[in-house]
């Protein structure tokens, strides 16, 4: 759920993408810094809330782009919690 506390501070996350974006595909992430590391594209910066991070995760189904990693990065973030697509759950 959004949150709904005006005073809270967005949450910085870093989505690692497989393969390398091209200018089309990273022009539907404005707001995000996009650099590529090794074979993938990793995506990062502060979503406001969990309705941001849900808008740029369905972005990125939606261009049919291969999810690898998700994790919360910054201050406050616990690094443990990060997600990777080829664990198991």
């Amino acid at each position: 759920m959004p949150s709904t506390d005006p005073g809270q501070q967005p949450q910085h996350y870093q989505i690692r993408i497989r393969g390398h974006l091209g200018e089309s595909f990273r022009a539907a992430f404005p707001t995000l810094e996009l650099r590529t590391e090794g074979h993938d594209t990793l995506l990062s910066g502060p979503l406001a809330d969990q309705a941001a991070l849900y808008g740029v995760l369905a972005d990125i189904e939606a261009l049919g782009l291969e999810l690898v990693e998700l994790r919360p990065s910054g201050a406050g973030a616990d690094v443990g919690e990060g997600f990777r697509s080829d664990q198991e759950p």
